[in-house]
């Protein structure tokens, strides 16, 4: 429960400053969350209402960690698929990517299966 909890806030306090940026001051953005790995597109303010779904979800997470920990599920999926298909083969053929934002869900990824409560996740499918 713990590992839950701390995994709400750490999204609480990542996706808030960074849903805020890409909603508002998506120039910034770039240069800050993207670290100038991407050119400035209005896709980056969608990005961030992605982060903000997160951030609440995530803040409704700390008082009912296991019902919401269904947006722990969808953070390891699409981290890990952005991680697979964009940051990858961007390395493979020395393409510039947001490095900072790679190693950041490299690390999510590489947490999440061991937070995650599987058993709440899927006991309800029978």
């Amino acid at each position: 429960m713990i590992g839950l909890w701390a995994m709400y806030a750490a999204n609480i306090l990542v996706t808030a400053w960074i849903s805020w940026t890409c909603l508002f001051y998506p120039e910034r953005a770039v240069q800050t969350v993207f670290t100038n790995g991407l050119v400035y597109s209005e896709a980056i303010r969608l990005v961030g209402a992605l982060w903000g779904g997160i951030f609440i979800l995530s803040c409704l997470g700390l008082f009912y960690p296991y019902p919401m920990s269904v947006i722990l599920l969808f953070q390891l999926l699409y981290k890990g698929s952005w991680l697979l298909f964009v940051a990858l083969p961007a390395i493979r053929n020395n393409q510039p990517y947001p490095e900072s934002m790679a190693s950041f869900f490299l690390l999510w990824v590489v947490i999440l299966p061991f937070v995650i409560p599987w058993r709440h996740l899927f006991a309800n499918f029978n």
